[in-house]
């Protein structure tokens, strides 16, 4: 109960702080249609959002203040960077509408940026600010398999796809599964056997099983 106390108080006081700041940046809201795909660079990734239209967007954001306070006027507040971060790493999520000012966090918008890159061409506006809303509420989350990103991409273009998730698979395929991780993983291999002084098939086949494995995926 203490622990849940102080963590409620914590990001409460860190809402209040934060407001504190600076005055936010003002969007002019005539640049936005229903259905535009709204896109701002947050912490370490980019995240999204669909407009609807009288300064909302709709948007898929982790929160990791739902799990630990029934507080509904402090969880409707801007998700702070501490209450998103922790939320990534609990699966806590939901989507939700929030104004311009708040989805945006003080951040320059770009206003269906993905169209360029994207082969499929985007639904009509009013039926993606409806796919949008007909998903609001609590939902599972995943950094890799269903984040912001799918969520926007479904609703715009009707496949849930997200290219940060694809960049950050490749670059670690990259690392991961290379010849030199093949021959580092047979060299660490090769010294645990040194180490252990003995060949057996628990130390042997694991080390040709993995060495294998990646060689043949680089």
């Amino acid at each position: 109960m203490f622990l849940y106390q102080r963590l409620n108080f914590f990001f409460v006081a860190s809402k209040e702080e934060e407001e504190d700041d600076d005055e936010p940046p003002k969007y002019d809201l005539s640049l936005f249609k229903r259905g535009d795909l709204l896109e701002v660079p947050r912490t370490l990734f980019t995240h999204f959002g669909i407009y609807l239209g009288d300064d909302r967007v709709a948007h898929l954001i982790p929160d990791i203040l739902p799990a630990i306070s029934g507080n509904k006027s402090a969880i409707a507040r801007m998700v702070t960077n501490y209450r998103l971060l922790l939320g990534v790493i609990t699966k806590v999520a939901s989507v939700r509408v929030d104004s311009v000012a708040d989805f945006a966090y003080g951040s320059e918008i770009l206003v269906n940026h993905t169209d360029t890159v994207c082969s499929q061409p985007p639904l009509d506006g009013d039926e993606i600010a409806r796919r949008a809303e007909r998903l609001l509420g609590s939902v599972t989350y995943s950094l890799l398999w269903y984040n912001c990103e799918h969520y926007v991409m479904y609703c715009r273009y009707g496949m849930a796809i997200s290219y940060q998730t694809y960049q950050f698979c490749r670059a670690v395929r990259k690392i991961v599964c290379s010849r030199t991780s093949a021959y580092s993983t047979a060299l660490c291999g090769v010294g645990t056997w040194l180490y252990l002084g003995c060949l057996t098939p628990l130390t042997v086949l694991p080390t040709l099983l993995i060495s294998f494995t990646i060689w043949m995926a680089a």
